[in-house]
């Protein structure tokens, strides 16, 4: 880390957390002391903690393994302690204690009591009214947990797109309107769109570049300012996320995003190519090699055309091929916004979404899609109220009333059924038999080894009422990995069941990967993008899941919610 009280920070923090992990573990209080008394040791210091130990001093109030740790950090970024202390505590326990009230002791009951996996499941929980039921615990505690853990996030290491873009889309309207500013934009993994972000990068093309960093290093959303030149500067949001601005000659804006926009890894490919053609490219522009001129850039495209190849969209910029597809004028027609047709996956309030059936179709409908697809969970997880099998024909019925109150657009009534650990559905075939459409996913047993979860799925995929499978690793972004399952397995017997594969945009998730839906578009694997929506604000995460898709290569014919109406029905009674 290049900033002495960055690094410092961070070692004091993961000291904190590793006490807060081994208090919630039960451990020595005298060990649980010294790592807290660690942390406050390494953020008196002036100088990196890395070049304090180097003294033969060393640092007051670090013992030898709290060194090695500390050093550790310093020289690889994290802590394999901690890593392991991580896995022994659910992230549940973790936001629980968080909450006003609930110590460790109480938390591990709740944990218990509710059968929970994570935050995500625990919140669901919270919202079905399920907290309230377990012995001491009421509604206002209940009120408190889902407050606590529609906030949490994770603090350190990247972290999800989803957490970063707002902040810095809150950056770049504060600057936009500055006078003299005629060009500004994100660069870095959050134009390339990937699913997690370590740093916010600006660009911004000005005639009075002062006054902008002014205002820049200005900006409430800081807590700290590393540096403040005269082009650039560098702050830290109150979160712990770098953020630097580098404004530039409206001339050198194009050649200046780009570089800024990366990756690295096909920057060096381009300076290749460049090479060969007897031209440079740096951030400053696109220079001759033979008589050290400068080259007319007005564009990211007027860049590449000069390269003799097509413009690469930002969410290709990986090194992946793309620069072979450019110079062979193959590029996909990308999948845009515009292009999805509706939404296949939904929740109302017959399960733990927040909104009723006509409120959804009627959101659905002003973004202009021609279907909806209400997918309330079925009855084994309980803790988002799934239906019985009663109450799934009840809603059935409810569906097809709703169609006359709500014109202009297509309700589909469907469900999200589990996938239980040996392989069968929640629901009996003569039942599912009665939906129009059948999103299958796993919500339970995750811990199970990867034969048991890929069979479970595939089994799953060979059930003819089955249509999609949705989030089918099981991700959460910054919390849980997903669950071990052999992914080529899945596309391999999604293509032969001709069942298609979601992409959950819902922020947390975006699973599919991108790796993984672009193995599944070339192995002709139909893609699906939804929302995953609990209520009427989560049908506008359909952005995460395009942008995924565009990272995957896809075209509006992989996916099958881009096609119309009449098609979607045809592909849906295919069997």
């Amino acid at each position: 880390m290049s900033n002495p009280s960055r690094l410092n920070r961070a070692v004091a923090e993961a000291f904190s957390e590793i006490a807060d992990l081994l208090e919630l573990v039960g451990d020595n209080p005298f060990k649980i002391r010294a790592y807290r008394r660690g942390a406050d040791a390494v953020l008196a210091l002036d100088v990196p903690v890395d070049e304090a130990l180097a003294d033969d001093g060393g640092v007051p109030g670090l013992g030898e393994a709290l060194r090695a740790k500390a050093l550790e950090y310093a020289s690889t970024g994290k802590l394999d302690y901690l890593e392991r202390l991580r896995e022994q505590v659910p992230p549940a326990i973790v936001a629980l204690t968080a909450v006003p009230g609930i110590g460790a002791k109480t938390a591990w009951k709740l944990y218990e009591s509710l059968g929970v996996d994570d935050t995500a499941s625990l919140l669901a929980a919270a919202r079905s009214g399920l907290v309230r039921a377990v012995p001491g615990f009421g509604e206002r505690t209940e009120e408190n947990i889902i407050r606590a853990l529609s906030m949490h996030s994770p603090v350190q290491g990247r972290r999800p797109l989803y957490a970063i873009l707002p902040v810095a889309e809150r950056i770049i309207q504060v600057l936009k309107d500055m006078p003299g500013v005629t060009a500004i934009s994100l660069g870095g993994s959050i134009r390339r769109r990937r699913d997690t972000v370590g740093d916010i990068d600006i660009v911004a093309a000005s005639s009075d570049a002062s006054a902008l960093l002014d205002v820049f290093v200005g900006c409430d959303e800081f807590g700290e300012i590393l540096s403040r030149g005269s082009v650039r500067a560098s702050a830290v949001t109150h979160a712990g996320v770098q953020c630097d601005l580098w404004v530039v000659e409206p001339q050198q804006y194009a050649t200046a995003l780009h570089h800024v926009t990366g990756s690295k890894e096909h920057h060096v490919v381009l300076r290749g190519i460049a090479g060969r053609l007897g031209l440079k490219i740096s951030e400053y522009g696109v220079t001759r090699d033979a008589d050290g001129g400068l080259e007319q850039v007005g564009s990211e495209a007027d860049l590449y055309a000069l390269l003799g190849m097509d413009y690469i969209p930002p969410e290709l910029r990986e090194n992946r091929g793309e620069i072979e597809a450019a110079l062979a004028r193959s590029l996909p027609r990308l999948v845009e916004p515009g292009d999805i047709r509706g939404d296949l996956h939904a929740h109302t309030t017959w399960s733990d979404g927040t909104a009723g059936i006509i409120e959804m179709a009627e959101a659905a409908k002003k973004k202009g899609y021609e279907y909806l697809a209400i997918t309330d969970h079925s009855r084994s997880l309980a803790i988002a109220r799934g239906l019985s099998e009663e109450r799934f024909l009840q809603q059935l019925d409810e569906v097809r009333r709703a169609k006359q109150h709500v014109k202009g657009i297509r309700i589909l009534a469907g469900s999200e059924v589990d996938i239980l650990r040996d392989g069968s559905l929640d629901f009996d075939d003569a039942l599912l038999e009665k939906a129009d459409i059948v999103v299958a996913s796993v919500h339970s047993g995750f811990k199970l080894d990867k034969q048991t979860n890929t069979a479970r799925i595939v089994s799953a995929m060979r059930n003819p009422n089955v249509d999609i499978i949705a989030h089918p690793t099981g991700r959460l972004l910054g919390k849980r990995p997903g669950y071990a399952v052999d992914i080529e397995e899945v596309i391999r017997e999604a293509r032969n069941t001709s069942t298609a594969l979601e992409i959950n945009s819902y922020p947390a998730r975006l699973d599919l990967s991108d790796e993984h839906a672009r193995a599944a578009r070339d192995a002709g694997v139909l893609v699906c993008i939804d929302t995953d929506s609990h209520g009427i604000d989560e049908l506008t995460n359909m952005d995460y899941g395009v942008w995924n898709a565009r990272r995957a290569w896809l075209e509006p014919e992989n996916v099958l919610n881009t096609r119309p109406l009449k098609d979607l029905l045809a592909w849906l009674n295919r069997v």
